[in-house]
């Protein structure tokens, strides 16, 4: 067991070195915007962005499929969670999203979930008419993920999360892959500290395909129109590296308090810095709050320059009623994100645990 432990230290270290030696994965705020399928950062689950995913070390259940994959396999025996999500609220786009995660073995567990993005409708615009009035297109955004998570003893976890995108727009489409890899080290006398690594959105470049750029046009001096063919580029995933760190303050009747820090370090924006606290109230109530600082924002807390969609509060709260002595739980999820235009991010849901 002491020569697996060094192993993963030993890859974990190596990931981290090579991951930010590289300008290209160091945070970058010169390429913000040039990766594409950015609703892979979009957390849908309340759980863990009430503390704006602070307690990457620590989470646990269909929450980790996004945070840190790693924390699936905490899982006893089935977790089944919906959220629904008020992403920029005023921009009118809507994200849905379902996991579930079963106990595949003592030490295996497996997860599926899907998340939906809906943007809307939105007019169709041409050079001849800039104002529409010729219809509306409805952009598609899912992702499907299918994770595998397992406990190599009662300090060390893992796991892999395989997330299958597909993009359309009007006329044209992309589908893409992408892999992210985690680790959860928990120790102390009452293992209520908790370390954490999570390497994200790993995968080739995307490309869409079909006519949606091509159109025809009369160029001067022509006296019939002419077709002009155009293919859309390839672009790069939104890869992130995350490294995190909790610590547990246990207390009588199942309370608990948790601090966490995150560090992300994205490789198309400026990285950041998160802070987050919760606390369980005999398991019953769980409240929570976190703080998002991009890195060179410390000298002007306030500034509007953000590469990133989040910045500053967010909070988050859960309501978990017991149903049986087995474990069986139902849980309402609700969280708060501040973000750097609109009006926050709203996400809320409901969890079932056996």
């Amino acid at each position: 067991m002491k020569k697996l432990f060094k192993t993963i230290v030993i890859l974990s270290l190596t990931i981290i070195i090579g991951f930010t030696s590289t300008e290209a994965f160091a945070g970058n705020k010169d390429r913000a915007g040039q990766a594409g399928a950015n609703e892979l950062l979009v957390n849908p689950w309340a759980v863990s962005s009430g503390w704006g995913n602070a307690g990457m070390a620590c989470v646990k259940g269909v929450s980790a499929m996004w945070s840190n994959v790693a924390g699936i396999s905490f899982t006893n025996t089935l977790e089944a969670n919906f959220s629904y999500t008020n992403w920029l609220a005023g921009s009118d786009i809507k994200v849905v999203s379902f996991g579930l995660l079963v106990r595949l073995s003592e030490s295996l567990v497996g997860g599926l979930s899907v998340m939906s993005m809906n943007l809307g409708e939105i007019d169709r615009t041409t050079v001849a008419n800039p104002d529409g009035g010729i219809g509306t297109y409805t952009p598609s955004l899912m992702n499907i993920n299918v994770a595998v998570g397992k406990s190599f003893s009662n300090s060390i976890h893992g796991g892999f999360v395989l997330k299958i995108i597909s993009e359309s727009i009007a006329d044209m489409s992309g589908t893409g892959v992408a892999l992210d890899a985690g680790i959860q080290y928990v120790t102390g006398i009452t293992d209520n500290i908790h370390f954490g690594i999570a390497l994200k959105n790993i995968g080739p470049t995307m490309k869409y395909s079909g006519d949606g750029l091509t159109f025809s046009t009369l160029f001067q001096g022509m006296t019939s129109n002419i077709t002009v063919v155009q293919r859309a580029d390839e672009f790069e995933l939104p890869t992130q590296l995350n490294i995190a760190a909790a610590y547990d303050f246990n207390f009588e009747q199942n309370s608990r308090l948790t601090l966490a820090i995150n560090f992300n370090s994205n490789a198309f924006s400026k990285d950041q810095f998160i802070g987050g606290i919760e606390g369980s109230f005999r398991d019953i109530l769980v409240l929570r709050a976190g703080y998002t600082v991009e890195a060179g924002a410390a000298k002007n807390i306030e500034s509007d320059d953000c590469t990133n969609v989040y910045k500053g509060l967010s909070l988050g709260a859960s309501v978990n009623a017991p149903l049986s002595k087995k474990g069986l739980k139902v849980c309402i999820d609700y969280s708060f994100l501040n973000t750097a235009h609109y009006n926050g991010t709203h996400s809320i849901g409901a969890r079932i645990l056996f």
